[in-house]
């Protein structure tokens, strides 16, 4: 029988994506192997799974021969190919003892053995039969941004990953938002039936897979595959209904104040943003934007009793009332990484929105202490005196999707009438029950994770259970 021939320049690449989705410390030892076959048509195809993922690559050349596959431990690829040469190859032979890898040993040919793992035991791959809808640069460009924007909290899962609304045949929006700031693109259509929510994966970021050609999608109830040139990947759907997402967007109309940057200085607005002081790195990375007198102003610190610093943003064109907000910064990088160069705001209180043609971020501001800033007088741009009159500290940020559990109005000095106070009471019964309905959801998503885990050691109990039933059949 013609042995599979494993160029090793293609087989480092193939083991470099399929590690990504391999579970290393599986129990089951078929999820530890790379599915190594040679179909009907000639093509060999490298395929490695962790039940709920699956990745494979099909190599550049068919082959001739027989169809064969054989389940090989990636830690043995992985170790041979690092010992060969770019130029070499591995022979794959299938015994009934087992596979043999063989390869290049000075004048000869070496053997390593490979035990042997039923080809039943691993998970058979997804086939999905709908059409494959192709995805363009500029859908590709929005469906990393807007993964770039999704939750990574296990407790939000609904919100790990991008959502391709196509509730609207007109214009689709993907849509990505972790609670604390919301990424939305539109003025695209796909030819999809059914909105999908795409899972978040490091593989999809992964640089050679999004060099390899165009991107063409399939999903199903179930399941979605991206799929390029020679790669494919395919993932469980997360099950569930996104939120509403549109009910976070701030409408236009309300906008009074709007900052338009040169979209040629962006990187270098980047480089700014990046050294200006920070007072509070590992919370929320605080930055201040003060549109004052008819400029605009970056606003910074070392330490929490620290003068704000005030930096200028030159080449900027502006609008509407002056107003100061504060933020994290990690959201006005990426905005500007997006190529978002207009700024829209209402007040100090209401969400940002930057926005460029068809691509729009809504942020969440960091609460203020009571009061707005005092106006400064005649502002430098670095090392501000301490006589200056001081901004407010930023408080804990307001979530979007979300809201967290907020404190009743701040106490005054002045007596309120009994309305005021009936109003103040209305706000804290309405704080208490979102605190309530925070908790619900909390433990809804706990239980869905658990049920996951479930659902996948059944998954793995059922493969030990044919396992035992294939051993039990076999005749001595």
């Amino acid at each position: 029988m013609n042995p599979i021939a494993l160029p090793i320049a293609e087989l480092k690449s193939a083991l470099s994506g399929i590690s990504k989705v391999l579970n290393h410390k599986a129990n089951l030892p078929a999820l530890l192997c790379v599915k190594v076959e040679r179909t009907a048509d000639g093509w060999i195809a490298l395929t490695g799974s962790d039940l709920d993922r699956f990745v494979t690559l099909r190599l550049e050349h068919p082959a001739e021969g027989p169809p064969v596959a054989a389940l090989i431990p990636y830690d043995q690829l992985l170790q041979l190919s690092k010992n060969c040469s770019k130029d070499e190859r591995l022979l794959i032979e299938t015994t009934p003892q087992g596979p043999i890898i063989r390869f290049a040993l000075a004048d000869n040919l070496g053997a390593s053995k490979v035990k042997l793992v039923p080809m039943e035991l691993f998970p058979q791959t997804p086939r999905i039969k709908t059409e494959a809808v192709v995805l363009s640069p500029a859908v590709r460009e929005s469906l990393h941004q807007a993964l770039d924007c999704a939750s990574s909290d296990e407790t939000r899962y609904i919100l790990n990953g991008a959502f391709i609304d196509a509730s609207n045949p007109k214009a689709f929006n993907v849509v990505g938002t972790d609670g604390r700031h919301l990424y939305s693109a539109n003025s695209f259509t796909l030819p999809l039936k059914l909105s999908v929510i795409i899972p978040s994966h490091k593989f999809l970021g992964w640089k050679e897979f999004n060099s390899d050609g165009e991107w063409q999608m399939r999903a199903d109830s179930e399941h979605i595959q991206l799929s390029s040139r020679r790669w494919r990947f395919i993932n469980r759907q997360i099950q569930g209904k996104y939120p509403d997402w549109r009910v976070t967007v701030p409408d236009p109309a309300n906008d009074k104040t709007h900052i338009t940057l040169d979209p040629s200085k962006l990187e270098t607005l980047i480089k700014l943003v990046q050294r200006i002081p920070c007072h509070d790195p590992d919370r929320y990375q605080t930055i201040g934007l003060e549109w004052r007198d008819g400029k605009l102003q970056l606003l910074g610190k070392d330490g929490d009793n620290e003068p704000w610093t005030r930096v200028p943003v030159s080449d900027v064109q502006g609008k509407g009332p002056e107003v100061s907000i504060f933020f994290s910064r990690r959201f006005l990088i990426k905005a500007l990484g997006y190529g978002m160069n207009t700024i829209s705001l209402v007040d100090h209180m209401h969400p940002l929105r930057f926005h460029t043609k068809a691509k729009q971020m809504i942020v969440m501001p960091l609460r203020m202490d009571p009061g707005h800033p005092p106006a400064p007088q005649q502002p430098k741009p670095v090392n501000m005196p301490a006589s200056r009159p001081a901004v407010p500290s930023p408080s804990t940020p307001t979530p979007m999707i979300t809201n967290p559990t907020s404190e009743g109005p701040p106490p005054s000095t002045d007596q309120k009438t009994p309305t005021e106070e009936a109003i103040d009471m209305t706000l804290i019964i309405r704080d208490k029950f979102n605190e309530g309905f925070n908790l619900l959801r909390d433990l809804s998503m706990k239980l869905k994770a658990i049920n996951r885990d479930q659902k996948a050691s059944a998954r793995e109990m059922q493969s030990v259970r044919s396992t035992l039933r294939s051993i039990q059949g076999m005749k001595i």
